[in-house]
């Protein structure tokens, strides 16, 4: 490996490591204000923010170029997607421990390998198909159907998962046609035009210290997917993703830190199940793709 390639690797790495730390502490902040404030109202004034950073990186793509929009139909069937992703994500985040939240999102590769073969016709062989079983069983381990304490809650972040996955599915579709800064953008306004229309529902008055906090988390988000978007630029999926996983160390981190959350068991040897498969069926992917 030449040296200017091993560079790039590493910043390629760099920059996933830095971009899943970042989303850890938008959550974190999240998780914090959603004792006091209405989901609505977080992500609306949270989206106002997260527009300065856009503006940044539109700025150094090219100006209003680089938002103009190429599939107006998909680009809204995507932004919906990422609404329902975001809302269902948030409100996990008021009733879970913020690390258990984490690990059920990160079920998302599964349902991308499912319905890739229902909505794109994609084919999936019997080793993906088996990864997607075991990762769903790994599901069923964290939900601990049967007992006492079954975590229903988890049923938000999980369904998240599933409308990020057809986000994911839709962004392969127009990415040939719209530029990653016109996608974050349209995406984030979708996201806050979807926040506001619950200001009748009961928003309170926001002082200056948690408006600074909601001005935080907006900014971390735009600067996390500038990160994860430029990783991917500098280095291989194959080589960065396993690092995206560092999140659920930050969560679980974070959650102690601040609320005192441990995993249990069931936890972590679910998510330990979910992650394997996800990092499997990435594998066999990138070998689909190289034959």
């Amino acid at each position: 490996m030449s040296a200017t390639v091993q560079s790039t690797n590493l910043r390629g790495i760099a920059m996933m490591i830095a971009g899943g730390l970042l989303l850890t502490i938008s959550d974190t902040i999240t998780k914090w204000l959603t004792g006091g404030y209405p989901v609505g109202q977080i992500m609306a004034i949270r989206s106002v923010f997260t527009m300065l950073p856009i503006a940044i990186f539109a700025w150094q793509a090219g100006g209003l170029r680089a938002l103009r929009l190429g599939n107006i139909k998909l680009q809204s069937l995507r932004a919906a997607c990422a609404v329902g992703s975001s809302f269902l994500f948030v409100t996990g985040l008021i009733y879970l421990p913020l690390a258990d939240a984490i690990a059920f999102a990160f079920s998302g590769p599964l349902f991308v390998t499912a319905l890739a073969h229902l909505v794109l016709g994609e084919t999936v062989g019997w080793r993906r198909w088996s990864a997607v079983t075991v990762g769903f069983i790994g599901i069923l381990i964290m939900l601990r159907p049967g007992g006492d304490a079954i975590q229903w809650f988890a049923l938000f972040p999980l369904c998240a998962a599933c409308c990020g996955a057809v986000r994911d599915i839709l962004t392969r579709k127009i990415r040939t046609s719209d530029s990653p800064v016109a996608i974050l953008a349209f995406t984030m306004l979708a996201v806050g035009v979807a926040g506001l229309t619950t200001l009748p529902f009961g928003w309170k008055p926001v002082p200056l210290e948690d408006l600074m906090l909601l001005a935080t988390t907006g900014i971390v988000v735009g600067a996390a997917q500038y990160l994860v978007i430029h990783a991917f630029h500098n280095a291989e999926a194959s080589l960065i993703v396993p690092f995206k996983y560092l999140t659920l160390i930050w969560g679980a981190g974070f959650g102690y830190i601040i609320w005192g959350d441990i995993p249990d068991s069931w936890v972590i040897i679910g998510s330990l199940v979910v992650v394997g498969s996800g990092l499997y069926i990435m594998y066999r992917e990138t070998r689909r793709r190289q034959t």
